[in-house]
């Protein structure tokens, strides 16, 4: 087994990249479909929230199931269930399909995300565990980068139904090495028992909630970009290929920050760069009402992304090495609650807020909220 790691984790970065290329690509598509159909930013917010609505809920739940049952059921339906839920608004576009088509994504999505990170930290010797992370988080950012570049010129020129379906086509090599790829993807699992206390005797470990909230306030910030950028750009008559370009800036500025951050943890530690990521974050949130040109908009986006960038590798290393070693699926499947659940309230909130008090509102709200979660992590730095 030892021997096949270092070609695993780079298995699991080919599945995780080709997947989320349809997934983010879907986060540009689906908005813009929906706007295209005179959607209203609550009803697009609405559509938006299923992403999260079910991964919500069952996260925790797939994640001890990951602990008994091993890995191979969550990819394959992982990437069986994007490349389907991309495949039926091309088949037949329609608003309604794409409630039903954002409740899939986030569902199978989440169940790749989970066994792909879970999987990287068991293969893995505690001193590699971080590296292993950061090639993963890498194969995600380089996909929601990819993603909705190509979404935005797919749209423009061929239609939004003809791009769900080219958004489709990674995930069959996906599909294929999930399902016959056992060789180099080990179903390794914790063999655990059921455990009683569920969730409440996690949150009791500090520095596993600490994590949990720090990954919780970043995702909550990379949601609203994601959900409300789309609309902005639109509203300000940007081409779909246009705002394409504005959101892979934000994609470009996490893959930079992820190549140095294994350094940046060395030199300053998780929870300094973690207080660092959300002041930058709310700046950039206060400068992207103040801009409507695509190349400016783009600028607040890459520093936007330098402060998101650094969220998911470290919240990602910080739970595996603060969980119990029999219920790190389990733990993994609670982080992804906590930022699903945000990803679920967001699209609602901030799309009614959008509706009632317009972008800069959402925008700048955010921003405090930012500002405000990067003095509380000083405070308690400072009572440390």
């Amino acid at each position: 087994m030892a021997s096949l790691r270092p070609m695993t984790i780079y298995i699991i970065v080919a599945l995780a990249f080709l997947t989320h290329v349809g997934f983010a690509g879907s986060r540009l598509a689906v908005p813009l479909f929906a706007v295209d159909q005179g959607a209203s930013p609550f009803v697009v917010g609405t559509i938006v929230a299923l992403y999260a609505m079910f991964p919500a809920v069952l996260a925790l739940a797939a994640g001890r199931m990951i602990d008994r049952l091993g890995f191979k059921i969550p990819l394959l339906f992982g990437t069986g269930g994007v490349f389907t839920a991309l495949v039926l608004p091309c088949l037949w576009p329609s608003m309604a399909m794409l409630y039903f088509t954002a409740s899939l994504l986030g569902i199978a999505f989440m169940a790749l995300q989970l066994a792909s990170q879970t999987l990287a930290g068991a293969i893995a010797a505690p001193a590699e565990r971080a590296r292993n992370f950061s090639h993963l988080s890498l194969g995600f950012a380089l996909a929601n980068l990819g993603g909705p570049l190509l979404a935005g010129f797919l749209i423009d020129r061929i239609g939004h139904a003809w791009t769900f379906g080219a958004l489709a086509l990674p995930l069959v090599p996906a599909i294929v090495v999930s399902a016959l790829g056992s060789r180099w993807i080990p179903n390794v699992h914790a063999k655990a028992e059921a455990v009683g206390g569920g969730m409440f005797d996690l949150l009791k470990i500090k520095a596993l909630r600490d994590t949990l909230i720090a990954s919780g306030i970043v995702s909550a910030a990379w949601d609203v970009y994601q959900f409300f950028m789309p609309i902005y750009g639109r509203a300000l008559g940007l081409s779909a290929t246009a705002i394409g370009v504005v959101m892979s800036a934000f994609a470009v500025a996490i893959i930079l920050v992820r190549i140095v951050l294994p350094f940046a943890v060395r030199r300053s530690g998780e929870a300094r760069l973690f207080t660092y990521a959300m002041f930058v974050a709310g700046a950039a949130f206060c400068l992207i009402p103040l801009f409507q040109g695509a190349w400016a908009l783009a600028a607040a986006s890459f520093l936007l992304g330098v402060g998101c960038g650094v969220g998911q590798p470290l919240s990602m290393t910080m739970v595996f090495n603060t969980s119990p070693k029999d219920r790190v699926g389990e733990a993994t499947g609670m982080r992804i609650t906590v930022n699903q659940v945000l990803h679920f309230a967001i699209p609602l909130l901030f799309g009614a807020m959008g509706s009632v008090a317009g972008f800069a509102a959402v925008f700048l709200t955010n921003a405090g909220f930012l500002v405000a979660g990067g003095f509380a992590s000083l405070r308690k730095q400072g009572r440390r």
